[in-house]
C-alpha cells in the first residue's frame, strides 16, 4: 500500500513540475520578447525621448547679449562713446514655465503607458503563437498516430482480403484515408513552420530557433470574477491610461494659453565704452558708463490667437474624452468576446474527452468484429476519422481557453 501511495505521488509531482516547467517557458519567452522586441524598444525610446524635453521646456530662454560700435563717437564730458555691451534676460509671466513642464511631463507619462501598451500587447501576441504552435505539434502528433493506426488497419485488411473474408475496396479505402492524412501531416509541417518562424520574429530571433512546447497543458481558469476583470480593464488597461494622461496634458494646455496671453518681462544693463576725453584734466575722464537697470515688457495685444489656443486645448480635452469612452466600450465589449470563447473552450474540453473516449471504444468494438468476420470496414475508417476529430478538438478547445485567458489579460494590462 505504501509503496502504491509513493507511485501516486511521483506521478502528481512531475505532472506539476511539467506544469510549472511549461509556464517557465513560457515566461522566459515573455522576458525574451521584452527585452528583444524592436517595436517595443521603439515605443520605450519615445518615453525617453519624451522625458528630456521636461527639463528643457521648463528653463527660462538664453539671455541676449549684443554689441554695438558707433561709427560716429558720441561725446560726452568725460570722453567719446565708443561702443555699447547690451544684456538682457526674458521672463516669461508667472506660472508659465510650470505649465510647460507640466505638459512636457504629463506627455511624457502618456508615451510610457503607450509603451505599456505595446509591450502588452506583444505579451499576448507571444502566448497566443505559442498556444498555436501548442495546438499545431499536437495535430501533427495526432495525424501521424492515425496515420499508423490506419497502416495496420492496411495489414488486418490485406489478410483478410487474402483469406478471402474481405474485398479489395477495403484496402484501397484505407490507402485512400492514409494518403489523405500524409498530405494533411506535410500541410502541418509547413505550418508549424511557419509559425515558429513568426513567434521567432516576436522575439527577435533566428526564424529557425527551436520553440520549446510542452506535451499537455495544465487545465487554466481565470483568477478573478467577471466583476472584478470589468473593474480591472477601466483602472488598469494601459490605453485608458495613456487617454487619462493625454486629457490632463491638454488641460495644462489650456491653462499656459491664459498664461501665454500675460506679458513677459525683460531686465537687462548696457555696459558702454567711453575713450579718452581731450580734456584730461576732467576728472572721470575715460571712465566706462553702466547704465542700470533696463526693464522691459512684450504687449500681447492680439489676443484672440490665445483665445483660439484655449479653445483648441479645451477641444482637445473633449475628444480626448470621448477617445476614452469609446476605447472603454471597445475594451468591454472584447472582455466579453473574449469570456464568451473561454467559456465554450471550458465546455468542449469535457465534451470532446468524453468524446473520444466513446469514439475509442467504438473503434475497439467494431475492430473486434471486423477481425471476426470481416465486415464494417467502412464504418471502422469512418469512426477512425471521427476519433481523430475529436482528439483534434479536444486539443484545439485546451489551446483556445489559454488563448482566451492570455487576451482577457491583455485587457487587464498584464
Amino acid at each position: 500500500m505504501k509503496t502504491m501511495f509513493k507511485i501516486i505521488g511521483i506521478i502528481v509531482l512531475l505532472l506539476m513540475v511539467q506544469n510549472l516547467s511549461a509556464q517557465d517557458e513560457l515566461n522566459q519567452y515573455l522576458a525574451v520578447a521584452a527585452e528583444n522586441n524592436p517595436g517595443v524598444k521603439a515605443k520605450f525610446n519615445e518615453y525617453l525621448a519624451a522625458l528630456e524635453k521636461v527639463p528643457r521646456v521648463g528653463t527660462l530662454p538664453d539671455p541676449q547679449v549684443s554689441f554695438g560700435y558707433f561709427i560716429q563717437p558720441v561725446e560726452t564730458r568725460v570722453g567719446p562713446q565708443r561702443a555699447k555691451i547690451s544684456a538682457s534676460q526674458m521672463f516669461p509671466w508667472f506660472g508659465t514655465l510650470g505649465a510647460k513642464r507640466d505638459i512636457a511631463t504629463e506627455m511624457a507619462k502618456s508615451k510610457y503607458e503607450t509603451f505599456e501598451a505595446a509591450k502588452s500587447e506583444l505579451f499576448y501576441k507571444v502566448k497566443a503563437n505559442w498556444y498555436n504552435l501548442y495546438f499545431t505539434q499536437k495535430a501533427i502528433g495526432i495525424t501521424r498516430e492515425n496515420i499508423n493506426i490506419l497502416q495496420i488497419f492496411r495489414k488486418i485488411s490485406l489478410s483478410k482480403v487474402e483469406s478471402g473474408q474481405a474485398s479489395t475496396v477495403d484496402i484501397l479505402r484505407v490507402e485512400i484515408e492514409i494518403s489523405d492524412l500524409e498530405n494533411q501531416l506535410a500541410l502541418l509541417n509547413d505550418k508549424y513552420t511557419a509559425q515558429q518562424a513568426g513567434f521567432n520574429n516576436l522575439l527577435n530571433v533566428e526564424e529557425n530557433r527551436t520553440v520549446l512546447i510542452p506535451d499537455s497543458l495544465k487545465n487554466e481558469t481565470l483568477a478573478y470574477s467577471r466583476e472584478a476583470i470589468l473593474d480591472s480593464i477601466r483602472q488598469v488597461n494601459p490605453a485608458l491610461h495613456q487617454l487619462d494622461y493625454m486629457a490632463s496634458a491638454y488641460e495644462q494646455q489650456e491653462s499656459l494659453a491664459r498664461k501665454s496671453g500675460s506679458p513677459n518681462i525683460m531686465v537687462g544693463a548696457d555696459y558702454i565704452i567711453t575713450g579718452k576725453s581731450n580734456m584730461p584734466e576732467v576728472s572721470g575722464s575715460g571712465k566706462d558708463a553702466i547704465v542700470f537697470p533696463m526693464v522691459g515688457i512684450s504687449v500681447p495685444i492680439y489676443q484672440k490667437k490665445y483665445a483660439s489656443m484655449e479653445k483648441e486645448a479645451q477641444l482637445m480635452q473633449q475628444s480626448v474624452e470621448a477617445q476614452k469612452a469609446d476605447r472603454t466600450n471597445k475594451l468591454e465589449s472584447d472582455f466579453e468576446t473574449a469570456n464568451k470563447d473561454y467559456n465554450d473552450a471550458g465546455r468542449r474540453i469535457p465534451l470532446f474527452k468524453l468524446q473520444s473516449e466513446r469514439a475509442n471504444k467504438a473503434l475497439s468494438i467494431l475492430q473486434t468484429e471486423y477481425e471476426t468476420d470481416g465486415k464494417n470496414f467502412e464504418e471502422i475508417l469512418r469512426m477512425e476519422r471521427q476519433l481523430l476529430k475529436y482528439k483534434l478538438e479536444l486539443e484545439k478547445a485546451r489551446s483556445d481557453k489559454g488563448a482566451a485567458i492570455a487576451y482577457i489579460e491583455y485587457l487587464m494590462g498584464q
